[in-house]
């Protein structure tokens, strides 16, 4: 009878020797080859893009599907791009910006879009088109040097154009702001995971903090501060559960993004 080899742990000879056919793996052989098995799944390179990974033994209840589906669909709706379009929007929305006219909110909006999101997208799909990395999600450590680039010199381009078209020292450093938190996750990324959908929203709230002490808020900001906040939390609850990151990552996010912003936009 010969060696069922279908699993790691094979059972045991129970033939003799003088049984054995010739093509049939000695268990030295398979202890060799479950070795190197292992030893291989040991160096495989960070690609799976889960921190802490769900566990997925048994089949998902209804609870954990729907949950599942509330978290993906919050990454997606915050996922880092979106921040910089965002809070274009809330200092439109929020601060004495309410009154600039519609034409010139609409060009800063589109303009804000296509160099945070579109531009950076865009090099994202063409990387993924020609093999640089596996998932447009980027949840790998190790495919997230280039877009971490991108996104810098897009968030910092952006930046200098606010300043030169007049744009509130404050709007001008929250750009700057998430170029800064953008080249520290990039630093940081050489070694460990940290969370860009943490970073990206926590730098949204330290915004609208700048805006209620600086930007002649109105009287909706505080509301939409608060707003963020339960956001910034609901976000960072869906990356853990999603595996996607450990609380340590997520809680390091946002102290990179919220400091970051905060910081920068104390420059006048």
């Amino acid at each position: 009878m010969k060696l069922d080899t279908s699993s790691y742990y094979p059972e045991p000879y129970l033939n003799d020797d003088d049984d054995k056919d010739e093509s049939t793996p000695s268990a030295d052989n398979v202890t060799v080859e479950v070795a190197e098995t292992k030893d291989k799944a040991v160096d495989l390179p960070d690609d799976s893009g889960y921190e802490n990974e769900p566990d997925r033994s048994q089949p998902p209840t209804s609870f954990e599907k729907f949950t599942d589906g509330v978290a993906t669909l919050v990454s997606w709706i915050l996922v880092p791009l979106l921040m910089p379009v965002y809070g274009v929007l809330l200092s439109f929305h929020t601060s004495i910006l309410h009154f600039t006219p519609f034409h010139v909110k609409l060009s800063f909006v589109l303009i804000t879009l296509a160099f945070t999101l579109a531009l950076p997208s865009l090099l994202v799909i063409l990387l993924k088109k020609i093999g640089v990395i596996k998932d447009i999600g980027l949840n790998s450590r190790r495919e997230r040097l280039i877009p971490y680039i991108i996104t810098f010199v897009s968030m910092a381009g952006t930046g200098v154009f606010m300043y030169f078209k007049g744009a509130p020292m404050w709007l001008v450093m929250f750009f700057g702001g998430g170029a800064v938190a953008g080249l520290v996750n990039l630093t940081v990324n050489f070694w460990w995971k940290i969370s860009a959908h943490a970073a990206g929203i926590a730098g949204v709230v330290a915004l609208m903090i700048r805006i209620i002490n600086d930007g002649y808020p109105l009287d909706n900001a505080f509301g939409w501060m608060i707003a963020s906040i339960i956001l910034a939390g609901l976000m960072g609850s869906s990356r853990v559960w999603l595996g996607r990151h450990t609380v340590w990552q997520v809680l390091a996010g946002y102290t990179v993004g919220f400091s970051s912003v905060f910081l920068m936009t104390m420059i006048h």
